[in-house]
């Protein structure tokens, strides 16, 4: 009797374990973790003074010492690449991803790719979800106060970026091929628990 109630109640409990492990999602073995909630800071290089630091989890900054932004930037250079990050920002936040960067000591929006993340941005044709100086977006979405899923490709010429799914946008510029990646702290608070990288 013991046993038949035991079968009875393992068979629905095994169908929950199974429902739920498929939600689970382990990134493709050609993704490259460049920060995860095991990983630590060696990776990258400072550029300017802010208080970037590992907390529960993930990269934060909250506090800015110089008088421009302060950056993280990566130790490799990038070509065709697709890059999955998962961030947190606040409604003042400016933030966002810098790709292929020239000169890792010089990040911005004149010698890289500037994936912007800034909801209160003066001009907000290249707020958030655009490309600074390339690609505008339009209407612009909204990112402080939640974490975020940001997506973007760059395959020879043609750059794409999505904000939680959905594409922000899209453009063909030959400025840059290839060079550093950075993660960009101006003000109120940002978080990155996730920044994986891929060749494309």
């Amino acid at each position: 009797m013991k046993l038949t109630v035991f079968k009875r109640m393992a068979a629905p409990l095994a169908s929950l374990c199974l429902a739920a492990c498929a939600q689970l999602v382990t990134p493709a073995p050609n993704w490259t973790t460049l920060f995860d909630s095991a990983s630590n800071l060696n990776g990258w290089t400072l550029v300017g003074d802010a208080n970037w630091r590992l907390q529960e989890g993930a990269i934060q900054a909250d506090l800015l010492r110089s008088k421009g932004p302060s950056y993280l930037v990566s130790k490799q250079t990038f070509t065709d690449q697709e890059i999955y990050a998962e961030m947190w920002v606040d409604t003042h936040t400016n933030s966002g991803i810098f790709i292929r960067c020239q000169d890792p000591q010089k990040i911005g929006a004149d010698n890289c790719y500037e994936i912007n993340v800034w909801d209160t941005r003066p001009d907000p044709s290249y707020g958030t979800g655009a490309i600074v100086d390339v690609a505008k977006v339009s209407p612009m979405p909204k990112a402080g106060g939640q974490w975020n899923t940001l997506e973007i490709k760059a395959k020879n010429n043609h750059l794409t970026v999505k904000l939680n799914g959905v594409v922000t946008a899209d453009a063909t510029d030959s400025k840059f091929s290839s060079g550093y990646l950075a993660l960009q702290f101006g003000s109120g608070v940002v978080k990155f628990r996730k920044v994986l990288t891929r060749p494309i």
